[in-house]
């Protein structure tokens, strides 16, 4: 069954707890300042699609396609981004919360996450190549196995991680942040 194509729509303020949400092929459409709050996002495609300011927490995200898709200032709390489809799969997050949220084994190379809240969010496996986090808060974030190659921290906070665990050739990290690194060897530093 094919879906529905839908390009170059606006959306704002709409509630999808209580309004039906079109299952559709979505491409250069704009959310703004929707509630998709456990609503099933499943099976559909969003291509160069923008989300602002709206609350994804709890949404169903099976086989979802996100093709070059943005999330800012959004809600995406307990987000299984690992059940989405692998095709084109490429975000980036400004000023989101995404706690509790899991890109086990996601490939995310160069992706941009900006002053976003990722705390408890599991990143085992994922593949961060090149990744920015800038100001983000990555407390008791899980990263093991994880590739970590030119991966930036430098302005992110409360970071954690065994280096032993990650690839982790040419990462950045500020000098503060590098403490993280040593938290798994359980050494005092005074």
């Amino acid at each position: 069954m094919s879906l529905n194509y839908i390009d170059d729509q606006h959306y704002e303020g709409i509630n999808y707890m209580d309004q039906l949400f079109e299952k559709a092929d979505y491409e250069d459409c704009t959310f703004t300042s929707c509630i998709f709050s456990n609503v099933n996002l499943s099976n559909i495609n969003f291509t160069d699609c923008k989300f602002v300011d709206c609350d994804l927490s709890g949404v169903q995200i099976n086989n979802t396609v996100f093709n070059h898709v943005s999330f800012k200032g959004c809600k995406l709390l307990g987000l299984a981004f690992d059940s989405c489809n692998d095709y084109m799969f490429a975000v980036s997050f400004e000023e989101c919360q995404l706690d509790m949220s899991s890109f086990y084994k996601r490939i995310l190379k160069k992706s941009g996450f900006t002053g976003c809240k990722l705390v408890g969010v599991d990143f085992t496996r994922a593949d961060l190549q090149e990744a920015i986090f800038d100001r983000c808060d990555l407390k008791a974030s899980i990263f093991e196995n994880t590739n970590l190659n030119k991966t930036d921290f430098r302005t992110s906070f409360n970071l954690s991680m065994n280096p032993v665990a990650n690839k982790m050739t040419g990462a950045l990290f500020s000098k503060d942040n590098a403490l993280g690194l040593l938290d798994s060897f359980k050494v005092i530093i005074e």
